[in-house]
């Protein structure tokens, strides 16, 4: 967890989800030609024989015992930040160098002069890092210009959504450092807090058989929906702990609960969770013969549509869910017009249970087990990638400057709860936050100095705490700690792939994407499951899919099911 300006800790998938919502996956256009070159994009990740030559060592951290411990992958949980803050590194990293970054920042950005909190870290790290925070909702249109005028600071964000659409491979190679030297293997191990993050990360960040990307909000398991209930609302009704196993209880459930004359519906749109009950990988998949197929040619997308199509005829989804609009879906939720929604894993945090709370003091969210569509079979939910966050470092470092910025890159990993990563979160004791019974809170002039900024250049593995929230922690800790073990690898897991310029259209994807998608419309009554048909198959034939198909299996042929 990160702070954010109010001095809760900041859920990692929950800001990112808002992040990557607000500013888009546009960035990247440019780059092909930022990079001076118009030769054809290729695969940019690693072979499996490749990767375990060079995936650095991961080696857990066992420096702060959790409540609860990753299960299967699920993320270490804190009741309560530690009270004792130990040091995990030893030592000032830096040799006294000067550098500058640039992060993305969805806050107020703090002026850096008379910046205590700046210059404590600073002063800690034993180097001049001159932070650059720009706008978070408009970061994506600095990238381009940076690479097209070589302008690129010494160490940098670049989120993959903002990068890998079209010829990052290509960037990474002309403008970044390749740590491959510094990193692979057992060489990390000099670095101990960077050899604690997930390897899932380290693989995100690795393009054309190479490390160049440093995880930031690492995450073992991730997916991209739960699917959550009122708890508070449930027991009122007198339904207690639902249990749903298969789509039919869960159509059955939303019956009993559903009472528009009340204003309140069973649904919200909960298109994006069905993926886990019916089985829908996400975009990749093969079929019963082992070809390379989309996830929209799928028999199971279908049933899915024909699943929330009679529950919206049913007249079980809220009026609004069905009209689209999603910027009052939270709220929706909160003051019980729908009682079951879908939305991803960071929704479950302290800051959601305050907000609740000033909608019914009795708010309660939980989420539904994980579960097969038929009631039969082990439940299976598709990861998302180890991290869609990294830092990049600027090739025109020398080998000892690259060796000083991991230094300071292994120090802003320290784990949850360390005394580097309250100084890099809160920053300094007294003056920019005061220890309470629920951790640090930033004071009056923290909030106005501590930003959110170097946590973008490195960071420890993202974990479960939630300051005066225990119970949403234990409930959210023992749900992942019950379900991690069903998640599994899609197709192309972790693997950076630059698509062919050629081919942009085809892999955006437009008849499935946007704001009204064909999906969208049969759910709705509006368009039928042969309109759905017809619109695969075109887009297969003249929209590029085919042709964005044949690509993928060379991907697959060099690489393999990773």
């Amino acid at each position: 967890m990160t702070a954010d300006r109010a001095g809760f800790p900041m859920n990692r998938r929950s800001f990112l989800g808002a992040a990557a919502a607000t500013a888009g996956a546009a960035a990247a256009a440019p780059l092909l030609a930022a990079c001076g070159t118009s030769a054809p994009a290729a695969p940019g990740a690693a072979s499996a024989s490749q990767l375990a030559k060079i995936m650095p060592a991961y080696v857990p951290s066992t420096l702060i015992k959790p409540d609860f411990a990753s299960v299967d992958g699920s993320e270490p949980g804190y009741l309560n930040y530690p009270t004792s803050l130990v040091h995990s590194v030893s030592g000032i990293p830096g040799d006294g160098g000067s550098y500058s970054a640039i992060t993305p920042l969805w806050a107020s950005i703090p002026s850096p002069s008379g910046n205590t909190y700046y210059a404590a870290v600073n002063k800690a790290l034993g180097a001049s890092l001159s932070m650059q925070p720009a706008n978070g909702d408009t970061y994506s249109t600095i990238l381009p210009p940076l690479f097209s005028g070589n302008k690129l600071p010494d160490w940098i964000q670049i989120p993959t959504f903002w990068t890998a659409p079209l010829n990052f491979g290509q960037a990474t190679t002309a403008r970044l450092a390749d740590l491959t030297p510094y990193l692979a293997g057992d060489k990390i191990k000099k670095y101990p807090n960077l050899a604690a993050i997930f390897p899932a990360a380290w693989q995100a960040g690795i393009w054309n058989d190479k490390i160049y990307g440093i995880p930031v909000f690492a995450s073992q398991f991730a997916t991209a929906y739960y699917l959550y209930y009122r708890a508070d609302i449930f027991d009122k009704l007198g339904i207690g702990t639902p249990k749903v196993t298969s789509i039919n209880d869960l159509y059955d459930l939303g019956k009993e609960i559903n009472n528009p004359a009340k204003k309140q519906w069973a649904f919200d749109d909960i298109w994006g969770y069905l993926y886990q009950p019916f089985g829908i990988t996400t975009t990749w998949t093969t079929n019963a013969k082992g070809d390379l197929i989309t996830q929209w040619e799928t028999p199971e997308i279908i049933e899915a549509m024909v699943w929330e199509a009679k529950l919206v005829k049913a007249g079980m989804m809220n009026p609004d869910s069905i009209a689209g609009d999603t910027g009052t879906a939270t709220q929706r939720f909160y003051s019980g017009e729908m009682l079951i929604s879908a939305t991803g894993q960071g929704a479950w945090d302290g800051s959601d249970a305050v907000s609740g709370t000033a909608a019914d003091k009795d708010y309660v969210r939980m989420a539904f087990p994980f579960f097969t569509a038929s009631g039969t079979g082990r439940p299976s939910a598709a990861l998302a990638n180890g991290t869609s966050w990294l830092s990049y470092l600027n090739n025109n470092l020398s080998p000892g400057q690259i060796e000083e910025l991991l230094r300071i890159a292994n120090y802003l990993a320290a784990p949850f709860g360390s005394y580097e990563y309250t100084l890099i979160n809160f920053g300094v004791p007294s003056t920019d936050y005061t220890m309470t019974g629920n951790g640090p809170v930033l004071t009056a002039t923290g909030n106005k100095q501590v930003a959110t900024t170097y946590s973008f250049l490195a960071g420890p593995n993202s974990v479960d705490n939630n300051p005066g929230w225990p119970e949403v922690t234990r409930a959210s800790s023992v749900f992942a700690q019950q379900n991690a073990k069903y998640a599994y690898k899609p197709l192309f897991y972790d693997l950076n792939v630059s698509v062919p310029a050629s081919l942009t259209s085809a892999n955006a994807m437009t008849p499935f994407s946007g704001t009204t998608p064909v999906q969208y419309e049969v759910v709705r009554g509006r368009s039928t499951v042969a309109d759905y048909q017809s619109t695969v198959r075109q887009w297969l034939n003249s929209g590029g899919g085919n042709a964005l198909k044949k690509f993928y299996e060379s991907v697959r042929a060099k690489y393999g099911d990773v």
